[in-house]
């Protein structure tokens, strides 16, 4: 009690003392501190960089460690595979390696058709790949390999690289030589070259410039070309060859006109293979947490179609066309066409950024969800040499597969484990098993692409979300998609990416401009049209733009003032400059008259009088033209010692003595804090706002500009004798404050700004 007691005084005194502080700082909050101008942040030392020490690492100066770092960096299986846990990860990676390698097989067999080649490069190409990136990646989840969207770009150019003959119609020799697999293998040795090379020279940000609305537009119409593709071998018929811009509808309009020429037996193998593969994964979707792994639909579809085709001879029929021989064995590396590279080189690099976005997005999602990183750079190398050594071995372009990545992560896969052993799965299906699908259905493969564009063909709902959540985005789907069904994949692509590019230009051009007021006993400042609290600052405009003043946006952001200001400046500019312009035309002809009537006056006199009063005159004509050129900038003589105008004329080039209305502010204060950077453009739009503004005798300052971009203003050499730092403040409220207590402008400018 008597601690209390004593203690009761002192926590009363702090108590009323930390009250008066409040209240100080409420009445009155900037007269609580200095104002901070760019000139006293430079001195307090709070300007500039901080230095830097020399950190040497032991690391660059032993060959041996830096050399183990890299390959540390680059081969991420030797860091993480020695600390596996076998006892917790081993069982589940083992259960969904089997579960990948159960679909990989079907749809590397389906794929290889789609991309136009024999269905035994499909398997080598869910081998090699999925090997190297077991390897090289750093993602625990996705299933690297082949995919529609993949397939459906490789098929587009080896069909317009290396058509197939039809009806023995004759093709000229450049194009029979250039078979369809050595374009594919060529093709993704050129992709991977690609991938690895951006990889190393750390351009994995590349991938950022798709954004999300333009990835599920593009790979939504790249499903429709895959089911477009498919229609062939569901009714089977024989197509011709199109390629390039308009492919799609060329397509779709001979399928029609061949509907008369399908083959029965085609036809119903493919609709009960569909039906068969549907229920199947609404059943997977329906007992989900009841089955341990997903019911293998598609693999029981292709041992029962094969053994079904093999009893009744559909090899020897010409109902059903089937796949065919099968070569046991892996096929030795073979190197890649140079010559096909400069006809290779355009859509290679489509497809390398096409892959690697797919594979990054799937990547980043289930690292996130499962609480780890994943390195972009590496991602890129690891599945552009995934890409390279496949090619090497008739491989085609790969990446990832959402429905496969899925059915990983969903059976207990842990890390790329399970894709190693999907990967020896495969092999021993090229080895020994191969050869018993030769008597598979194409329709039937042809069913199971279909059934599997179901996820990608839903994304046509996004035009539904879209809609209510953002129209820009929007519109970006809508071209995309627009783009890719009617020109090819590649320029589909790139005409993506500008349109997209370009509508972050016309956003930009286009932002919220407004005035700002102070909320009442802060120092925080909000728009008055959307704020009601806040109140404009007498005598002060606050002016902010919601994005970066460049080249694209700087006629649109001093229009935007002006405009805002609710001053017609050009308008008094002009009247000033005319009126200024006529009175210094009738001061000249009143001197012209005087100096007349004086020389016939000094003519009855001597020389010495003549010469008396020219030299007066003289004086008299120089005195009247400076006195027209005083600019509003200048500093004006009614400076007493009280405050007081002095007994002196006013200036007779002020907007009140030429009797033109004055703005209801003296002060303009541009918060830059939407600035992100400056250039050369943007720099002589400031200029001209301060030239603008000081000509209707307006001051103007500058606030809350960030470090880079003061230093870019710096660079520009933006500041000079009428734009010094004093007009630039750390923030608005102290810009404000400032000009309340400096409503003339301020001493060290004197100098009128030159309008640029």
């Amino acid at each position: 009690m008597g601690l209390a007691d004593a203690s009761g005084p002192r926590d009363t005194q702090a108590l009323l003392s930390a009250t008066q502080a409040m209240e100080l700082r409420r009445r009155d909050y900037h007269m609580e501190r200095p104002l901070l101008n760019q000139e006293h942040l430079e001195e307090l030392g709070r300007w500039g960089s901080a230095p830097r020490t020399r950190q040497w690492r032991t690391w660059l100066q032993c060959s041996h460690a830096r050399a183990r770092a890299l390959l540390l960096q680059h081969l991420p299986v030797l860091v993480w595979l020695p600390r596996y846990p076998v006892r917790d990860w081993l069982l589940g990676d083992l259960l969904s390696g089997m579960s990948v390698a159960i679909m990989q097989l079907p749809q590397g067999l389906a794929y290889a058709l789609l991309a136009g080649l024999p269905p035994v490069f499909g398997l080598y190409s869910s081998f090699y790949p999925v090997f190297v990136y077991f390897l090289f990646g750093t993602s625990r989840h996705i299933s690297v390999g082949t995919f529609a969207v993949m397939s459906v770009m490789v098929g587009s150019v080896t069909e317009s690289l290396a058509p197939q003959t039809l009806n023995d119609s004759p093709v000229n020799e450049t194009t029979r030589d250039a078979n369809p697999v050595q374009v594919a293998s060529t093709l993704s040795v050129l992709v991977g070259l690609f991938q690895v090379g951006l990889g190393l020279i750390h351009f994995g940000f590349l991938v950022t410039y798709l954004s999300e609305p333009l990835v599920r537009g593009y790979t939504t119409a790249a499903a429709v070309q895959v089911f477009v593709s498919q229609l062939k071998y569901v009714f089977g018929l024989h197509l011709s060859s199109h390629s390039g811009p308009l492919s799609l509808i060329y397509t779709v309009l001979e399928v029609c006109r061949k509907l008369p020429q399908s083959k029965v037996g085609t036809v119903v193998t493919a609709a009960v293979a569909g039906v068969v593969l549907v229920v199947v994964k609404l059943l997977n979707d329906k007992l989900q947490r009841q089955l341990p792994m997903p019911i293998p639909g598609e693999l029981l579809m292709l041992i029962g179609a094969t053994g079904i085709s093999y009893g009744i001879g559909l090899r020897d029929g010409s109902e059903v066309d089937v796949v065919g021989n099968i070569s046991a064995g892996l096929v030795p590396p073979v190197a890649p066409n140079t010559q096909l590279f400069s006809k290779l080189v355009g859509s290679a690099f489509t497809i390398a950024v096409v892959g690697f976005a797919i594979a990054i997005s799937l990547g980043k999602i289930f690292a996130l969800r499962h609480g780890y990183r994943v390195d972009s750079n590496q991602e890129l190398v690891a599945l552009g040499l995934s890409n390279l050594i496949g090619g090497i071995f008739q491989c085609f372009p790969v990446s990832c597969s959402m429905s496969r990545s899925l059915v990983q992560e969903s059976t207990g896969g842990n890390s790329q484990v399970a894709g190693a052993i999907s990967s020896l799965f495969i092999l021993l299906i090229i080895v020994k098993l191969g050869e018993f699908f030769r008597d598979l259905p194409k329709a039937v493969l042809a069913a199971i692409v279909i059934v599997n564009l179901k996820g990608m063909l839903r994304q046509l709902s996004d035009v539904c979300s879209l809609w209510k959540a953002n129209r820009a985005d929007l519109l970006i789907w809508l071209v995309t998609f627009a783009a890719t069904i009617l020109l090819n994949m590649d320029l589909g692509l790139m005409v993506a990416v500008v349109f997209s590019l370009l509508l972050v230009v016309v956003r930009t051009q286009m932002p919220h401009y407004s005035i700002l007021g102070q909320v009442p006993d802060t120092d925080i400042y909000r728009d008055v049209a959307e704020y009601s609290e806040a109140k404009e600052v007498p005598g002060v405009k606050v002016f902010r733009s919601s994005a970066t003043v460049y080249f694209a946006n700087a006629d649109f952001y001093s229009d935007a003032l002006k405009q805002r200001c609710g001053v017609d400046v050009d308008f008094l500019i002009s009247r000033k400059k005319k009126l200024l312009k006529k009175r210094e035309q009738l001061k000249l002809k009143q001197l012209q008259k005087e100096e007349k009537l004086q020389k016939q006056a000094a003519s009855s006199k001597g020389a010495s009088v003549s010469i008396n009063v020219n030299t007066s005159l003289e004086d008299m004509r120089s005195n009247n033209v400076e006195d027209c050129k005083v600019g509003p900038g200048d500093k004006m003589e009614d400076a007493t010692a009280n405050g007081q105008e002095d007994s002196k004329a006013p200036d007779g080039s002020t907007l009140k003595a030429l009797g033109l209305p004055q703005p209801d502010f003296h002060s303009l204060i541009l918060d830059l804090g939407a600035l992100s950077f400056v250039d050369t453009v943007c720099l002589k739009s400031l200029k001209n706002i301060f030239h603008d503004f000081r000509e209707i005798e307006v001051e103007v300052y500058m606030a809350a500009c960030h470090s880079p971009v003061v230093s870019q203003l710096e660079a520009g050499h933006f500041f000079d004798a009428s734009i010094t730092k004093k007009h630039l403040f750390a923030s608005v409220h102290d810009a404000v404050t400032f000009a309340l207590q400096h409503p003339r402008p301020v001493p060290d400018s004197p100098v009128s700004v030159t309008r640029l």
